[in-house]
């Protein structure tokens, strides 16, 4: 039987641009893994790593306008957020170069011998070394930083595992001129091509998490489709971490004293942000509670008002499309269930932005509404009218677990006194908290954490920020080992000068 073809499509008129690839048989799986495989070990020098990552950023860079062209025609996403998503994921690659020279990611820790100890203590020196080939399932609505050459790629190179990529289907062009350019990248760091391999195709997917040299998989997508995957990993004779992003709903929480001092502000604001990308953030907020009354309704008014003035919008593809139009349709039906701004299909390839409203009461009392609790990817937002502080718990107590959740509290006269307690209940539903902010946009940097709880992530892992090398990574301990028999990261005298414990 002939390969598929894999053909790369513009959404803006849904048809074929070129064929640029053909799927990936289990046979060319097997192969590529064991190709990844067969290299790894190149990748133990820290130094040639990092010279790897920034000569991948330098390459994708020098290609910015080929790239962004590229990405354009098989998103609809734009020039201006694609260059912007070139920076943030070549400045990514750039820091994980930082973070492999530097060496505080090996957590060293060196534990002299001690005979009167009870019991007594050998010399015991611990490290984390790379879990082996990573494979990496790119993203639809992140091309570049979450596909490709994105964060899980970076890290997975960072921690010195080669990666063997599914490229998704929305943007195969794209996947193939960003591997190739990291594939140059290796070559021009004297490191060998297939430390990154690009393979395209569903079956692909499915063979490649359930290859027996396959140490890891990082995941951005579905619930569906990431649990799927994540029960494949798991159900292996060998299993292996699976660190999926699935979806999130990302609350937000008005208080009264908030809307009271500035609802329009904040409704400018929200509309803003669940528009961002047509709505296609995983951070995008898509459930907010908000207060009833005079204030409330200016919140509401000014909301409609911001998400009433953009216009049609472009999904990433027709599936997605359909999938907005009939999401937001089967909300609209429910009962109590108003639309300020009615969302759903504009014409034959675009959607209309939108938001619902409820009363928090409706959404307290039972799981008639429970779709208004889960995701609906694309731009529109539910807003639930709370009239006491209980149905605010009550709610929330419903929500599963998400990326963000996000509270705006009074910021003038005295302390809101709701700020406190709503800051402690949303904690436990989310992995990145925002006061007087909104989430979408996530920042590349240490402290950062994009995770969170099932079914936000399927492991208490970050994919952005310094440590999502952690995930490649596992701890091993040498136990009365000779000094020259050690690496040089562990040795006495500490000659490569690491931060060690």
């Amino acid at each position: 039987m002939a390969a598929e073809p894999v053909w790369s499509v513009d959404p803006r008129t849904g048809k074929p641009r070129e064929q640029v690839a053909v799927e990936a048989t289990a046979e060319d799986v097997d192969r590529s893994v064991r190709a990844a495989h067969a290299v790894r070990e190149t990748l133990a020098d820290r130094s040639v790593r990092a010279a790897f990552l920034r000569t991948a950023a330098d390459l994708l860079d020098g290609a910015r306008e080929q790239i962004v062209e590229t990405a354009d025609a098989e998103t609809a996403l734009g020039p201006v957020r694609l260059t912007g998503e070139l920076a943030r994921t070549t400045a990514q690659l750039r820091a994980f170069a930082d973070v492999v020279e530097e060496g505080s990611f090996l957590d060293i820790r060196i534990d002299l011998p001690d005979p009167g100890a009870i019991p007594p203590r050998p010399d015991m020196r611990r490290w984390k070394i790379p879990l082996g080939v990573v494979a990496v399932y790119a993203a639809s609505n992140f091309p570049l930083a979450f596909s490709v050459p994105g964060g899980d790629t970076a890290s997975a190179l960072a921690a010195g595992c080669p990666v063997v990529i599914k490229a998704h289907p929305d943007h195969p062009a794209t996947s193939e001129l960003c591997a190739s350019l990291l594939r140059r990248a290796a070559a021009e760091a004297g490191l060998p091509e297939d430390v990154v391999v690009l393979v395209h195709g569903f079956d692909a997917g499915v063979e490649l998490v359930r290859h027996p040299l396959v140490a890891a998989a990082g995941f951005t997508g579905s619930v569906r489709g990431g649990r799927a995957l994540f029960d494949a990993a798991a159900a292996r004779p060998v299993p292996i971490p699976f660190h999926g992003e699935l979806g999130s709903l990302n609350p937000v929480v008005l208080t009264s004293a908030a809307i009271e001092e500035r609802a329009e502000e904040i409704g400018a604001g929200l509309a803003g942000s669940m528009t961002l990308g047509a709505g296609q953030f995983c951070t995008k907020p898509g459930f907010v509670l908000a207060p009833s009354g005079e204030a409330g309704d200016r919140f509401l008014d000014a909301l409609a008002l911001g998400v009433s003035e953009t216009g049609p919008a472009v999904l990433l593809d027709r599936r997605m499309r359909d999938a907005f139009v009939a999401g937001v349709t089967e909300r609209t039906a429910l009962d109590g269930v108003r639309a300020p701004v009615a969302p759903g299909a504009g014409d034959a390839h675009t959607v209309s932005a939108g938001v619902l409203a409820v009363d928090a009461a409706l959404l307290a009392e039972g799981d008639r509404h429970h779709l208004l609790l889960e995701e609906c990817f694309g731009p529109v937002t539910v807003v639930a009218r709370y009239d006491s502080r209980d149905e605010i718990t009550q709610v929330l107590s419903r929500l599963p677990g998400n990326l963000t959740a996000t509270l705006h509290v009074a910021t003038e006269g005295e302390e809101d006194a709701d700020a406190a307690p709503l800051l402690a209940e949303l904690t436990p539903l989310a992995g990145r908290v925002l006061v007087n902010g909104w989430p979408t946009g996530v920042a590349v940097a240490p402290a950062q954490h994009h995770g969170g709880p099932y079914p936000a992530t399927t492991s208490t892992s970050t994919s952005v920020g310094a440590t999502a090398i952690e995930r490649w990574l596992r701890p091993f301990t040498y136990q009365s080992t000779p000094d020259h028999l050690l690496p040089p990261e562990l040795r006495d005298g500490n000659p490569l000068g690491l931060p060690r414990r």
